[in-house]
This record gives structure tokens, sequence and C-alpha cells, in this order.
């Protein structure tokens, strides 16, 4: 598993075991799961914002795991 993060920060996993790609965006206890599109999950907190994205069958929608682009515009 190889894992992008900070501290309260956003987190991205990649689990090739579980073929998973899991987008954390904040810290926050789950509430709920819903799967909003098939193989799309996405975790919502008990304030109702999104905490999490995952991503099942990653590596058929990912072209390469190893890799992440991110990019900030000021």
């Amino acid at each position: 598993m190889r894992t992008l993060h900070n501290k309260n920060k956003m987190k991205i996993t990649c689990d090739p075991e579980t073929d998973s790609l899991t987008i954390t965006l904040r810290q926050e206890r789950i509430k709920e799961s819903d799967e909003i599109r098939p193989g799309v999950i996405a975790d919502f907190g008990y304030d109702g914002g999104i905490v999490r994205f995952e991503i099942l069958q990653a590596s058929k929608v990912v072209q390469n795991t190893r890799e992440i682009q991110f990019a900030v515009n000021a």
C-alpha cells in the first residue's frame, strides 16, 4: 500500500491487494456511505459533508497508480 499524506491533510491511498484507490479529503468519522456510481463509494461525515471517495477495481480506471500529479491554482 502506498500513501501520500500529512496529518489532517488530503490523503490518497492506493492498495494493490484490494485494487482500490481512496481519496480522503478530511479526517472525520464516517456516518454513512453511498455507492454513487458502480464501483465508486462516497463516505459522508456527521455534518453531511463528503469525507472520502473509494474507487473499486482501480486498475481498470487509473492508468498509472505509481504516479500522481497535483496542481493548486493560486
